[in-house]
């Protein structure tokens, strides 16, 4: 019985490799105007976009098609980029519709991040360029020259707005960010060169910053003014309350620093505000770890001015999270569920802090109340005391 199952595992085992090529070549099924045809195509995944080409080794060049989906009011662009895997120094093709709303294609080397985009000369020739606009699809065609005839480059593709006729900006966030990829045109792979690992790293920054400022640290406040009420939670309650806010530390930190390492990748995008805000975040949490080492015992005349101050701070860092965190979500674009699951995290800990507020001035009150009464009964019985004590006299 086991020999008839060999050819069947033979099969099996084949069958990736007659099933991968045909969604890999998917893409060449696609059609052009002139009847176009290209020996290899590249789904890039990002931006809606997809790579064509044909590529002549007798003389290294490439016939190249780039199509991607964009609003007729946007532009489109591909580009290599001869000495690194950015915008700068990535020699552009860009389709957009002119002020006379004519479909044009120019040529653009990136050398820096605020560019006044016009028709420049590559550093390597462009044979022929053209673009098309249809079915809500820009179609950029050109035959080009690669760089040193290298076979394996690095490329770029963008989409963004266009004002007065010219391509002026694009957004710095999620696929834009991460439209990167190596492309082989002789072998007709193009794989990504790091933006998922990238976008990864994002995420794992959100997390982290999510957890510490958004969660534990606004927790710790909460087990601080609340659990101390009780006096069967003394003093678990102040070990509870460290506990949050050093582990939110540390985490926040290594959040902080993944932070930087990212914005240390991505030279020329800046946000400012998160950025900003980040800073502050670091500093204020440092200035409350290190206000432990420096806490007066509760009968210190100067204790009172440093409660004031560790509540001030505790309270600045809590609101500067929250609006930091929201701010993170609008650079990441994660999806909708996300957000609403850190909303919902959000409101379920304002709840809590509104009941146990109730709970806890109802406790205080009473004690107060309680202890009024004991005050007001002692003096009673020392002034009657007193009087007794003169009758007898």
């Amino acid at each position: 019985m086991v020999l008839p199952m060999r050819p069947a595992i033979l099969l099996l085992s084949l069958l990736p490799s007659f099933i991968l090529p045909c969604f890999a070549q998917n893409c060449l099924s696609d059609t052009f105007s002139n009847n176009r045809l290209y020996t290899h195509c590249s789904s890039l995944g990002r931006l809606s976009a997809t790579l064509y080409w044909t590529y002549h080794p007798s003389n290294g060049t490439a016939d190249i098609a780039y199509r991607a989906q964009e609003e007729s009011s946007g532009f489109v662009s591909w580009a290599i980029n001869p000495s690194s895997s950015g915008m700068i120094g990535a020699n552009a093709l860009l389709a957009f519709h002119d002020s006379a709303g004519t479909v044009t294609a120019i040529t653009y080397p990136f050398s820096n991040f605020t560019p006044s985009v016009r028709d420049s000369n590559l550093s390597f020739r462009v044979y022929s360029r053209e673009a098309e606009y249809s079915g809500g699809q820009y179609t950029i065609y050109a035959t080009v020259e690669l760089p040193g005839n290298r076979t394996s480059l690095d490329t770029v593709w963008q989409a963004g707005q266009v004002s007065g006729g010219v391509p002026v900006s694009h957004a710095l966030s999620g696929d834009n960010v991460d439209s990167i990829a190596t492309t082989n045109f002789l072998s007709g792979e193009s794989s990504s060169s790091g933006g998922s690992s990238k976008e990864h790293r994002k995420n794992i920054h959100g997390v982290l910053n999510a957890v510490s400022w958004g969660v534990l640290m606004p927790l710790g406040v909460i087990i601080a003014r609340y659990l101390r009420v009780f006096k069967s939670a003394d003093p678990a309650w102040f070990y509870l309350h460290v506990a949050c806010q050093c582990s939110a530390y540390i985490i926040g930190v290594a959040g902080w620093g993944l932070g930087l390492k990212l914005g240390s990748e991505s030279a020329g995008i800046t946000y400012e505000s998160h950025r900003d805000i980040g800073i502050a975040l670091f500093c204020l949490a440092t200035l409350q770890v290190f206000a432990l080492l420096l806490r007066p015992n509760k009968d210190n005349k100067y204790r009172i001015y440093w409660n004031i101050y560790h509540h001030s701070v505790g309270y600045c860092v809590i609101i500067l999270s929250v609006v930091e965190i929201f701010k993170g979500f609008d650079i990441l674009d994660p999806a909708k569920k996300w957000k609403r699951a850190y909303i919902a995290v959000v409101a379920t800990l304002g709840a809590i802090a509104l009941v146990l507020e109730a709970v806890t001035w109802a406790i205080v009150l009473k004690r107060r109340s309680r202890s009024s009464e004991k005050s007001h009964h002692g003096a009673d019985g020392a002034n009657g005391y007193g009087c007794r004590q003169h009758q007898v006299a």
